[in-house]
């Protein structure tokens, strides 16, 4: 059981990694102004468009960048004047639900879980392994598993 929840471990950070980078860089935001922008222009060459949206961005965060870096370098000479540090944006932690209308668990939650086995008889047990071995979506389960 714990080489099936160290890959879960890592698929969770790897998640939370993709989440931060997210939030730090505002991608979300950026990708939903050029779905807007995109949707009102209605261009003929969507991806042209694209492109040319996301190089004026670009040229946008490099003059920002260009900007900062000016008024660092003025700020180190006149030592009175400090500006405020940039707020960094808040990272709300995910909390997961074990289905759309069950109750959000924790991790610990998660790893103390203790599955539940009903136990049946042999008519019942047979009735079942006929059912699942029909349905496509219990086709990669292998014997224990069912």
């Amino acid at each position: 059981m714990a080489t099936s929840s160290s890959p879960n471990l890592e698929e969770d950070e790897s998640l939370k990694g993709c989440e931060v980078f997210v939030q730090k860089h505002n991608i979300q935001q950026i990708l939903k102004e050029c779905i807007v922008n995109l949707c009102i222009a209605k261009p003929e060459r969507p991806m042209k468009f694209l492109r040319e949206h996301f190089e004026k961005l670009e040229k946008e965060e490099s003059q920002q960048i260009l900007a900062r870096q000016k008024s660092n370098s003025q700020s180190d000479s006149h030592d009175d004047e400090v500006s405020p540090p940039l707020p960094n944006p808040v990272v709300k932690a995910r909390r997961r639900r074990g289905g759309v209308s069950a109750e959000v668990y924790t991790e610990e939650d998660a790893v103390s879980y203790v599955r539940k086995v009903i136990p049946k008889d042999y008519k019942t047990m047979t009735a079942l392994a006929k059912a699942i071995s029909k349905n496509v979506l219990f086709a990669h389960l292998d014997d224990n598993e069912r």
